[in-house]
Formats: structure tokens, C-alpha cells, sequence
């Protein structure tokens, strides 16, 4: 499941965990889950405009857990 957030300059950020939407199965999850750190997760935002798109780690439930101003924060930081 995607989530949008949108910073201060009008940039719309698409975020998905990485490789979602390939299958439900488990090794695709798994793929996704970042070595050596319990429930974490690889995230990949894309933005609107062509900008470089972002890969963060984000914890669990990150779809529910994270406030817009959060993930806006990670991208930032990886940028």
C-alpha cells in the first residue's frame, strides 16, 4: 500500500515498501525487511517532478505509525 505525503515546496512523495506489489508471498516481504534489524523495513519514496527518489528505513507499521512530518523528515535526511 502507497502513501502520499506532501512537503513544503509542493512535492508529493509516494512512498511503498520495497517490493511491494511483486506478490504476497513471504520471500517478497522478506526482501524487504532490512538485515539485522527486527522490524524494519526498506522504504522507497518517489516524489512528483522528477526529483531523485529516496530509500529509507522505517519501522513495523510505518503506513500508520509515522506522522507526515516524520517521513517528510527521513526523506529529507537521506537526500
Amino acid at each position: 500500500m502507497a502513501r502520499e505525503v506532501t512537503d513544503t515546496d509542493s512535492i508529493t512523495w509516494s512512498c511503498v515498501q520495497a517490493y511491494a506489489g511483486l506478490s504476497d508471498n513471504e520471500e517478497n516481504s522478506d526482501a524487504a525487511k532490512v538485515s539485522g534489524e527486527d522490524d524494519t523495513y526498506w522504504v522507497v519514496c518517489t516524489p512528483s517532478g522528477g526529483a531523485k527518489s529516496a530509500r529509507i528505513k522505517l519501522s513495523g507499521d510505518w503506513e500508520n505509525s509515522y506522522s507526515d512530518e516524520e517521513l517528510l523528515d527521513q526523506i529529507k535526511q537521506e537526500l
